[in-house]
């Protein structure tokens, strides 16, 4: 009973941490975005100083689950939440290296005179945004139906990531002297792209933690448990 009372608390701490790991990674893509709209360079060089900060949680979550595994040595569903956690924390903090890709680019721009428009990169990141918060709530309550809804809501920020590419490459082509700006916007494009990828990703694993499902590549296949 003592030895199941410890795992618990061990497990709550765990995800306690990877929630506020979500929560920080989440506010890193919205500052960078906001730095990028509102041309603010301290915002900017905010969301790059506190890469330091996500980067120093990565490894709290890494030695806890390193701990875990050692100590405690979970069994099914709980070792299944283990194991998701030791595989998103490198995501989040993947989708914190795309946003502080997105303030560089911005500290870039900001050198250079605006173009008249931005076309729809600030909507593309509010989707990711939004998804990557209720990514983080479909995992902190092991909603694996909340998971899979999000993972269709990726093929949303495709959309907008192709009428983005569309949409810069004819400004270019009019405007020739734009290229350097456009190529920063195509890069942009690309990272917010990218984080919707990586957000399928957290819930995929998501589901596997909730229904022992492997769901990526498009299939589905069920991992064998042991007595829950």
């Amino acid at each position: 009973m003592e030895e199941h009372r410890l795992i618990g608390k061990r497990l709550e701490h765990l995800r306690g941490l990877i929630v506020r790991m979500g929560g920080e990674v989440r506010h890193a893509v919205e500052r960078s975005m906001q730095a990028m709209v509102e041309r603010d360079g301290e915002i900017a060089a905010e969301v790059l100083a506190h890469d330091d900060d996500i980067d120093r949680l990565e490894l709290e979550i890494d030695r806890e689950v390193i701990e875990i595994f050692a100590l405690q040595q979970p069994a099914a569903r709980d070792l299944r939440f283990v194991i998701a956690v030791a595989k998103i924390t490198p995501v989040l903090e993947r989708i914190a290296d795309h946003a502080g890709n997105i303030a560089d680019a911005a500290i870039e721009l900001n050198n250079e005179p605006q173009l008249a428009e931005y076309v729809d990169l600030p909507r593309m990141a509010a989707r990711a945004s939004d998804m990557l918060g209720k990514a983080i709530e479909a995992f902190t309550n092991e909603d694996s139906q909340l998971a899979r809804r999000i993972i269709e809501l990726d093929k949303e920020i495709d959309s907008i990531y192709r009428k983005v590419v569309r949409e810069l490459m004819d400004f270019m082509r009019t405007e020739p002297a734009t290229s350097r700006r456009i190529l920063h916007l195509l890069f942009v494009a690309k990272h917010i792209e990218r984080i919707g990828d990586y957000i399928k990703d957290v819930c995929e694993l998501t589901v596997y933690m909730a229904e022992a499902q492997f769901i990526k590549h498009g299939g589905e296949v069920a991992v064998r448990k042991a007595s829950e």
